[in-house]
């Protein structure tokens, strides 16, 4: 089953992070990705919420900056393929392990598929 584990920290204390800092957390990261590789997707980390920029649907209006003002943000995302929520937890715990902070949001994932009618939960 498909699910994202969706990443998320102050990002007032990630951007202070040193390149030091940075790198080491990502190599921690790394250690992750290599062990669970087989059930990762995608992996997406997201420029700060000042490259960002909303459109509020309502009004059509293109506005900079995210949508909302939250205390943690959200930084990145996996995509796993994983056989149950457990195992998914799993992957996130070991996740915090190397990224200490903030959380982690596991969601199961439905797949849309344009040419298909019915959208699958995409199942393993």
């Amino acid at each position: 089953m498909l699910y994202t584990i969706l990443c998320y920290h102050d990002e007032a204390v990630t951007c202070a992070w040193t390149e030091e800092e940075d790198a080491a957390v990502m190599a921690g990261l790394h250690k992750v990705h290599a062990k669970w590789a087989k059930h990762f997707g995608p992996v997406v980390r997201l420029m700060p919420t000042s490259a960002a920029t909303t459109l509020r649907k309502v009004e059509n209006l293109v506005v900079d900056g995210p949508y909302a003002e939250t205390k943690e943000q959200l930084l990145g995302f996996y995509l796993v393929d994983v056989a149950n929520l457990e195992e998914a937890l799993t992957i996130a715990r070991d996740l915090t392990q190397a990224n200490p902070g903030g959380a982690y949001e596991v969601r199961p994932v439905m797949l849309y598929e344009p040419d298909q009618r019915e959208p699958t939960d995409g199942g393993a």
